[in-house]
């Protein structure tokens, strides 16, 4: 019922401005009447129940407490405690154990009262906690008092929806608050109302249509910049570099010609220059646009989206700058700054646990402390590592690589090698670049266990991957496989020592190339290369690195 007043409300906007920025309020609309839609599939319908129920917070939980507290036990608050309480997690289990103590009762129905009744329990909590669902929870209100004739009470309404939308800079619900109001004056012939201050809502309306282009045309250059970013890496040569000309150059454009201070605009802005300067490897500069950017969400605090999205993706793009440049003590202060983050959402606070988790584990590795990142995995087991499944699978990927390579540091082949073989077997994330990276962590892993044949198979299957995409290949990668091909040919340690001897020169090379270390960011595999050579635990090689680079920053 909620989506189909949305549509109605919007609808009049749809008609007299044909504009693409209203996609949005229907791909809204859309999206969640087909999750809200009764599905023939009843165990679909009930894996999503139990999904849902399994990431309520507290508070959620609570108000749903709250709900049914005076009333009768009823089906729908058995099924809630046989997911809740009991925790069945199996769709065919659950509809079992429903039907055995309420023989009598439809489980299909009752699973989709309970559905629609949590969904609409925590809109209502939202409305509660999120400008976004209050302003339009209250632009049904003003739709309302229009329907009983009660015109002065709706443009007052309208008034201080208006008012909260540019406080709170939400561009599209001002934008629908405006077109509402001039509907409801036309179907009241303008009652009181001069032409010169018609031409001022219009005027005004049409500046707000103008800041939603800007700001539509803007996020599309920074998704498409992330796209990139995504599914081709970091940039590997200057002529990748140059391909980002034409985002850069239109990007700049836009803000250029926006005119006025703007929250969103400066975002996007600082946004897209961190991000950019991130991709072509220029770490300094992308600290400092995240600086700004921070900056700018601690002055706005009142802007902040619910949950904070942006403002985790910036603080980890600063964690992720300090990083580089070996700051170590800045990523304790921001890291302490995320666990202070809270949110109702259970998505977002596993997303903030995942940042914090990942970054702590670089500070241990990156200082070859593989006995203290190996406590530090354990101690987020049930917190996050058997929560990996409701992350992202690009996240889930990176988690086990780094896993696997504390595994690998502590000299556990085995359990390293299991880590990896789960997404391996992934055909579907073959095209990320970092995967990659996986794969030949899993050679290096094969080469401590020393299966030959593994590791001759898939050097050679790498290899016919290069050949086929020159322009994607970094010279790390080439180095670990000459490596591993000379390894099995000289076992002698003197002729071993020779061999790095002659690859002083390229090693030089490659810790002074700024697009190598894309790859030497995720981890110094030339260390590893040197730790076999000369047959020295890992840790120390890293400590040694670690401890030079330090004293490089802070000088």
């Amino acid at each position: 019922m909620a989506i189909m007043i949305l549509v109605i409300l919007i609808k009049p906007i749809l008609f007299r401005e044909n504009i693409a920025c209203f996609h949005f309020f229907l791909y809204l609309a859309i999206v969640k009447d087909v999750y809200l839609k009764k599905s023939a599939n009843t165990m679909l319908k009930s894996e999503s129940l139990i999904h849902l129920i399994n990431n309520l917070t507290k508070q959620e939980k609570k108000e749903f407490s709250l709900y049914i507290s005076n009333k009768p036990e009823k089906d729908y608050i058995f099924l809630f405690r046989l997911i809740d309480d009991k925790k069945i997690s199996d769709p065919e289990e659950l509809k079992m154990a429903f039907l055995a103590a309420k023989p009598a009762s439809s489980f299909n129905t009752v699973v989709i009262y309970l559905f629609d009744l949590l969904i609409d329990i925590l809109t209502r909590l939202r409305t509660e906690q999120d400008s976004y669902y209050l302003l339009f929870n209250e632009l049904l209100h003003a739709r309302v008092l229009y329907e009983k004739s009660m015109y002065q009470e709706c443009f007052q309404v309208l008034k201080k929806v208006k008012e909260k939308a540019v406080y709170y800079e939400n561009h599209f619900a001002l934008l629908v608050a405006q077109r509402l109001e001039l509907n409801y004056l036309l179907t009241l012939d303008f009652e009181d109302m001069d032409e010169q201050k018609l031409l001022n809502k219009q005027y005004k309306m049409n500046n707000t249509l103008k800041s939603i282009r800007q700001l539509n045309e803007q996020s599309s250059l920074y998704e498409l910049l992330k796209y990139r970013m995504i599914n081709r890496g970091a940039s590997r040569s200057l002529e990748e570099t140059q391909k980002l000309d034409d985002l850069v150059t239109s990007e700049i454009s836009i803000v250029a010609s926006a005119g006025v201070e703007n929250f969103e605009i400066k975002k996007n802005h600082q946004l897209f220059q961190a991000n950019y300067f991130i991709t072509v490897g220029d770490y300094k500069a992308a600290f400092n646009s995240f600086v700004e950017l921070n900056k700018l969400f601690e002055e706005n605090s009142h802007l902040w989206n619910n949950p904070p999205v942006y403002y985790l993706m910036t603080v980890e793009g600063m964690l992720e700058s300090l990083r580089i440049m070996h700051n170590y003590e800045g990523m304790n202060y921001f890291i302490e700054k995320l666990a202070k983050l809270s949110s109702p959402s259970s998505s977002f606070q596993l997303n903030v646990t995942y940042v914090i988790f990942i970054y702590r584990l670089f500070s241990f590795i990156d200082a070859g402390d593989f006995d203290k990142a190996g406590i530090w995995i354990a101690e987020h087991q049930a917190s996050l590592i058997d929560k990996m499944l409701l992350l992202k699978e690009q996240q889930q990927a990176e988690m086990s690589l780094y896993i696997a390579l504390i595994h690998l540091g502590n000299g556990e082949y085995r359990k390293a090698r299991k880590r990896l073989s789960a997404t391996i077997g992934r055909g579907h994330l073959y095209s990320l670049p970092l995967f990659r990276t996986i794969r030949i962590v899993n050679v290096m892993i094969h080469y401590e266990l020393g299966d030959v044949d593994y590791i001759q198979s898939e050097i050679r299957s790498i290899k016919r991957e290069m050949s086929k995409n020159k322009g994607y290949n970094l010279k790390v990668e080439s180095f670990l496989l000459k490596f591993l091909n000379y390894s099995f040919a000289d076992t002698n340690r003197k002729k071993r020592a020779e061999i790095w001897e002659s690859m002083a020169e390229e090693v030089h090379a490659l810790y002074a190339d700024k697009y190598e270390t894309q790859i030497l960011r995720k981890f110094d595999f030339v260390a590893w290369v040197e730790a076999k050579i000369f047959e020295v635990p890992l840790s120390d090689i890293l400590k040694r690195e670690h401890a030079s680079k330090s004293k490089w920053q802070h000088k």
